[in-house]
């Protein structure tokens, strides 16, 4: 029994040094702040930079988000046993508010320039040099997996991408030969800590579903990680019986289910579309969010006049917080959205070139705020990019502009998934490259054996695995699907084939031969392919052209088996072209 006692007494001094630690720190942080706010290094600073420094100041320590020397008080009792003395329990408090001042400081020198990544080089240069930690710090926030939950929209019925959404959901629509829309969210979410990843989906979902559940385990992130992709199918319950009317509404839908993560932990929801073709560390989009201390960030992408006319603009004041949204705007009402890019980190001539900044409708939002927003305030809306995001910014809501400085592409239209997929195969540094070591892009193991090239020649294109290119044939800028099959003397420019779900067995291919009138799946020989999307298992005769010989822009041949779309001939999924057929 005495034991115990001494035990809570123990407790309870533990408990009480603590608050007494704390509370010097807070003390010290006053008197740092105060001065911090007077010094001259504030002279000629924006007023806003100024208020963004008191926030930063005011918020951080008082929640517990950069107590950096509640943390150099934990490695010296650790290191000394819990023998610390009155001055170095001091010099520690002292220091480790030092490490952050020296970070706000050098943001303010530098503001608006220095961005996120020099940030936190400046936090592993000054550990180091302080000899506070054995190895750099990861600069992501440190609890990502536990605290952000990934939506990803599947988006609607993909009209804009038919026929290849015919049977398919968006996000399942093939891309660069081995990989599928959807592996790009959710490969920038597993790169970046974020390891629990909801899809919506309301249209052809089987496929994407299959696709997820074989692709990405249960543990996603890691052994024990409780990371997870899951797909969540737009249905009917007892108290709602719409579809998901927008991209609001399917989050508000299945808010019930998002708000169970908040009871482990979650904070930010983090939305992001199915049919973006991109490469992003979405770490230091959190990391910005919570350091401007917003309620919902928007990644903005910088653009040149003639692109910006096609997107959501936004103006933001020299904190970027943003203070006006147009949507799609012409003429003079688009010039009016000119902003100073260089506040985001542009230099003067890229910004002098793109004093535009569209949303690229990625959002990164406080789970109590979208609850606030979605249930209400705006419980008729249904769109985030028109009426959602807009409106919290007139209520007075704090939103925030991430700059995003990469390549960055929506392939909502055939067009543009067709010049993206064939830009994949530009050489040598392509706008986007499968071949990062550091970013991969995951997709699902298949074991399929390597592609074989007899005698053929391949020139600037990819091909994926598991293919066949036959004697005499010749593949010019294309992109070459799973287990595509071409015959002999074929020719293939600027043209994606997305190969095929199945091989088809000796038997099968033996009878073909037999009765000379079966078109086995793949490119029969002889055949000219150019300017095309050829979809899965779609079986092309033998000398048949497929070269849009006439130009035509648009034509719905589904009937025959072919649709144009802005000038691209497209081969319907499992559709048979007889030998010698001209397009």
């Amino acid at each position: 029994m005495a034991a115990v006692v001494e035990a809570g007494h123990a407790a309870s001094k533990q408990k009480t040094e603590a608050h007494q630690t704390k509370q010097e720190f807070l003390a010290v942080f006053e008197k740092l702040r105060d001065e911090l706010l007077e010094d001259s290094i504030l002279a000629g600073q924006p007023e806003s930079s100024k208020d963004w420094l008191r926030t930063m100041l005011d918020y951080n320590v008082p929640h517990g988000k950069l107590n950096r020397g509640m943390a150099v008080l934990d490695v010296l009792l650790a290191a000394r046993g819990g023998d610390v003395t009155e001055k170095e329990r001091e010099a520690a408090n002292v220091l480790g508010w030092c490490i952050e001042l020296v970070r706000v400081q050098a943001v303010i020198v530098f503001l608006p320039a220095l961005q996120t990544r020099a940030t936190a080089q400046l936090d592993r240069d000054v550990a180091s040099i302080l000899n506070l930690t054995n190895g750099a710090p990861d600069p992501r926030p440190a609890d990502i997996s536990r605290t952000v939950l990934g939506i990803i929209l599947g988006g609607g019925a993909g009209s804009r991408l038919y026929p290849l959404t015919k049977q398919r959901a968006k996000p399942a629509v093939p891309l660069g030969a081995n990989y599928r829309l959807i592996d790009i969210p959710v490969s920038n979410c597993i790169n970046s800590g974020v390891n629990k990843i909801y899809c919506l989906t309301q249209f052809n979902s089987a496929s994407l579903n299959r696709h997820l559940s074989q692709a990405y385990n249960s543990n996603v992130g890691g052994y024990n990680s409780r990371g997870f992709v899951e797909v969540l199918a737009a249905s009917q319950t007892t108290t709602q019986k719409n579809w998901f009317q927008g991209t609001a509404d399917a989050v508000r839908q299945y808010l019930w289910l998002f708000e169970e993560a908040t009871r482990g932990g979650v904070e930010d929801y983090l939305i992001l579309s199915g049919d973006h073709l991109y490469r992003m560390d979405y770490s230091e989009f959190v990391a910005a969010h919570r350091r401007a201390g917003a309620e919902i960030t928007v990644a903005a992408l910088p653009c040149i006049e003639k692109e910006a006319e096609a997107f959501g603009l936004m103006k933001i004041d020299d904190s970027g917080r943003i203070l006006e949204f147009a949507e799609k705007p012409k003429g003079d009402a688009l010039r009016a959205m000119q902003v100073d890019t260089t506040l985001l980190g542009l230099d003067a001539e890229t910004a002098a070139r793109k004093p535009y900044i569209a949303s690229m409708g990625i959002y990164l939002c406080k789970a109590s705020a979208m609850h606030h927003l979605l249930t209400e305030r705006f419980t008729t809306q249904n769109d985030f990019g028109s009426d959602i995001i807009p409106g919290a910014k007139d209520l007075g809501m704090h939103v925030q502009a991430h700059l995003f400085k990469g390549y960055w592409e929506d392939i909502g239209t055939i067009r543009a998934f067709y010049e993206s997929n064939l830009g994949l195969t530009d050489s040598p540094n392509p706008n986007f490259s499968f071949y990062d070591k550091d970013a991969p892009i995951y997709t699902m193991s298949r074991f399929l054996p390597p592609c074989k090239v007899l005698s053929a020649e391949v020139e600037m294109s990819i091909l994926g695995d598991g293919c066949t290119v036959n004697q005499g044939s010749r593949i010019v800028h294309s992109v070459i699907g799973l287990r595509s099959r071409i015959g002999q003397d074929c020719l293939i420019e600027d043209t994606m084939l997305m190969g095929a779900d199945y091989y088809e067995q000796g038997a099968e291919l033996d009878e073909c031969a037999r009765l000379d009138k079966c078109v086995p799946i793949g490119v029969g020989s002889g055949s000219h392919i150019k300017g095309a999307i050829v979809d899965k298992n779609a079986r092309i005769g033998r000398f048949c052209k497929i070269i849009n010989v006439d130009g035509v822009e648009e034509a719905n041949m589904e009937q025959q088996g072919y649709v144009i779309r802005d000038g691209v001939v497209v081969i319907i999924k499992d559709t048979t072209i007889d030998d010698g057929t001209i397009i």
